[in-house]
């Protein structure tokens, strides 16, 4: 007969649910009357946003079926959870330190410029990883590292933003992949 985990450990194969900001949570059109247009600021900066209050709870359902914990992958970095969370009904939130000022010098690097900070924070945790931005040699980096595990790549149309069909195909994914505390 299997044991439950401790919870520490529990919390170590806990699969996760990475999340982008721009061209995910705030497409670069609106997609419909549900989208809200706010301003938000990161950086030192203001941006125009156009953000729905209904993503909040549609991943804290996707977190809390699949056993799943949140976590921002953004440019955004710790200002996602005071700027954006509360906008959209998110806790705080961990966050993925992503060398926001530097991500510029990344231009011509094979990979994008979150994806090595990615591969170095899961630590063999499952995850999906809802971004618009992410290409085929991404996938390729995110395969041969070590210490990255199984995740999924959910490439979000940048004009629409995060879908319920982007939403249902994390959490089957997670649903096949979720820790299950026990041991064989």
């Amino acid at each position: 007969m299997s044991e439950p985990l401790p919870a520490s450990e529990l919390d170590a194969i806990r699969p996760l649910i990475l999340i982008d900001v721009d061209g995910v949570l705030n497409p670069f059109r609106k997609p419909g009357p549900e989208w809200i247009r706010t301003k938000c600021s990161a950086g030192g900066r203001s941006y125009n946003m156009i953000l729905n209050p209904e993503h909040g709870p549609k991943l804290l359902a996707v977190a809390a079926e699949t056993g799943a914990e949140l976590v921002w992958a953004t440019t955004w970095e710790h200002d996602a959870n005071r700027e954006i969370s509360p906008k959209i009904g998110l806790p705080g939130l961990p966050v993925i330190e992503v060398e926001r000022d530097n991500q510029h010098l990344h231009l011509h690097d094979p990979v994008r410029h979150k994806t090595p900070h990615v591969a170095a924070w899961v630590k063999g945790r499952p995850f999906v990883w809802l971004d618009d931005y992410l290409t085929d040699r991404d996938e390729a980096y995110l395969r041969g590292h070590e210490g990255v595990g199984d995740f999924l790549i959910i490439h979000v149309d940048d004009g629409l933003g995060i879908t319920d069909d982007d939403l249902a195909e994390a959490t089957a994914w997670l649903t096949e992949h979720a820790a299950t505390g026990e041991e064989a």
